[in-house]
């Protein structure tokens, strides 16, 4: 009897044990009903006109350049400029030794002394010679002579003139002026120096800096990839939209720039041409030879979606996808086209359409189909319960 009681005992109450966890477990609602939907960001797209822009990379030059080269052969005497400075056109640079070509200009004044000597005798004889022909004291054949003797004189009278403004051009080339105004470079001879007319050597070089030109290489199919958008109507013209340029650190320059021209031929090498942006420099901080990158607004886009990079991926072919947030309140992906950028975001071409909400985080949280709770991005959070 004592064996048997214990036996009966344990089944009775693990029986009653397991009733008990089973009506438990009954009661209990699912874990995956008590969680909220994973919250998420989301865009909401708008259509508006957005301006495309380009940024090309080229060089400074000059708006104007001139290389200072003497035209007569002579001395170095003196240099009139200083280094690094500002020159104005017309302002004397160098003075060659003159001494040789003064001389030959104050020959040439001596041939107009002698002429006009000659000419006051021969305009006496004239006269003299016509009064008497009247009279017929002399033949008609010496008062000919007499007046053809005039016309002579007048003749080299003129030509000595004309010798003495001959002579004043290489006196005047002695002192080498500025073609143009701008800033002057180092000089290449000094002092004692023999110039020759002529040389291939510049002696200086000057350069204006105010303006400045940037001329910028862009793709040929580029602009023809454009001109077909601009004549499907799809961009506006820009060509009054000012050119943003940004210098070698990155920052931005003070000046717009404006469009000047595009060259009419492409390069075979490269498949580009160079368009020109004239830049104002009123303090002188763009150089000559700089690298800069100028920002070109190539058209207007109207009505254009533009959806924040991170609301975009890719897959392992380069399709790109964006999730978005449907009327259900769900998670669903879409396959969608873009082109380009625009700042932080995706200029859409296709898959995408105003009204969509994109979701740009939370995206490592959902999946598609799954329910979600959007909240728009830059909305004020929900006060805490």
């Amino acid at each position: 009897m004592s064996s048997f009681r214990p036996r009966a005992a344990l089944p009775l109450t693990l029986i009653a044990v397991a009733l008990a966890v089973s009506a438990c477990g009954g009661n209990a609602p699912p874990a995956a009903a008590q969680m909220p939907p994973p919250e998420v960001t989301v865009v909401t797209l708008k259509s508006s006109d957005v301006t495309l822009s380009r940024e090309l990379s080229g060089r400074v030059t000059p708006s104007l350049i001139a290389e200072v080269r003497p035209q007569v052969t002579g001395i170095v005497r003196q240099r009139l400029f200083t280094e690094g400075g500002s020159v104005r056109a017309g302002q004397a640079l160098y003075q060659i030794d003159n001494t040789a070509f003064l001389a030959d200009r104050n020959a040439a004044a001596a041939q107009v002394v002698r002429a006009q000597a000659a000419l006051t005798t021969a305009s006496l004889k004239a006269a003299r010679s016509a009064e008497l022909a009247k009279t017929q004291v002399i033949s008609k054949q010496d008062n000919d002579n007499a007046q053809a003797a005039l016309r002579q004189a007048q003749a080299e009278l003129r030509a000595a003139r004309a010798g003495v403004q001959g002579a004043n051009v290489p006196l005047g080339f002695t002192r080498v002026s500025a073609p143009i105004s701008g800033k002057i470079g180092r000089s290449a001879v000094t002092a004692g120096a023999l110039v020759n007319a002529g040389q291939p050597a510049a002696l200086a070089t000057i350069q204006q800096l105010d303006p400045m030109y940037i001329d910028l290489s862009q793709s040929s199919a580029e602009l023809l990839q454009l001109r077909r958008e601009t004549a499907a109507g799809n961009l506006a013209s820009t060509d009054e939209v000012p050119v943003g340029i940004v210098l070698e650190d990155g920052s931005r320059y003070a000046h717009a720039g404006r469009m000047s021209f595009a060259e009419t031929t492409v390069d075979p090498t490269t498949g580009s041409f160079i368009v020109r942006v004239v830049v104002p420099n009123p303090d002188q901080v763009l150089l000559p030879g700089m690298y800069v990158r100028a920002v070109l607004a190539n058209g207007v886009r109207r009505n254009a979606l533009l959806v924040p990079q991170q609301g975009v991926s890719r897959d392992p072919k380069g399709q790109a996808s964006a999730m978005v947030v449907d009327a259900e309140g769900k998670a669903a992906l879409r396959q969608v086209t873009v082109s380009r950028t625009v700042g932080a975001s995706w200029l859409v071409e296709d898959g995408l359409k105003p009204g969509d909400r994109v979701i740009v985080e939370g995206l490592q949280k959902i999946q598609p189909g799954a329910p979600v709770r959007a909240v728009e991005q830059g909305a004020p959070a929900a006060p805490a319960k």
